[in-house]
């Protein structure tokens, strides 16, 4: 293996470190304008076991349940999206395609319901923030758009559901309040 110079060794330093710093003051950024809630009341310690943690999570019946009425819910309005829920680490539970939704629906509705849950606020408020953190755009995996809405539990998040494809953010937002509205009844 080919040792790297001192230079490049620098170089590649200075760079990781910058993109660092750049993420964290994008997610620093994105939580001080609205503070998330507490996330204790999802995430509580086990009394018996101080090394553990038990937390809140949707269920896949859930996840399907929501994900099901977001679709049903543009298909009423002869919209044709994808929808993505997923779980409070942003893994994904279940994603639907609607007949006829774009090819880039699908990863976008995804991007959408990581970006929901990882900031515990809809996207298109999430979108508005950019004019004041930019570098939050440059996030792995986020997708600033409108489309995406959180799913909360006793205040903290515990999934996001995301929705692309409509001809507006807003109708995505709309179709995924429609999912997070089944799991609050």
């Amino acid at each position: 293996m080919k040792k790297l110079s001192l230079r490049t060794r620098v170089l590649t330093g200075t760079v990781a470190a910058a993109a660092l710093a750049a993420g964290t003051f994008g997610a620093v950024s994105a939580n001080a304008a609205t503070p998330a809630a507490a996330p204790a009341a999802a995430v509580r310690a086990d009394a018996g076991n101080g090394n553990l943690q038990q937390s809140t999570h949707l269920t896949i019946e859930a996840a399907t349940k929501a994900a099901r009425a977001t679709l049903d819910a543009a298909e009423k309005e002869n919209q044709r999206v994808s929808v993505a829920v997923v779980d409070r680490n942003g893994n994904t539970l279940v994603t639907l395609r609607g007949d006829g939704a774009g090819p880039q629906s699908y990863e976008s509705a995804e991007k959408k319901a990581y970006t929901a849950v990882s900031w515990n606020a809809p996207t298109s408020e999430l979108a508005k923030r950019l004019t004041n953190a930019p570098t939050l755009k440059d996030i792995p995996g986020t997708l600033f758009l409108a489309g995406g809405a959180p799913v909360t539990a006793k205040g903290a998040p515990i999934a996001g559901i995301g929705v692309a494809g409509a001809p507006s953010g807003d109708l995505d937002e709309k179709f995924a309040q429609a999912g997070v509205a089944t799991l609050t009844k």
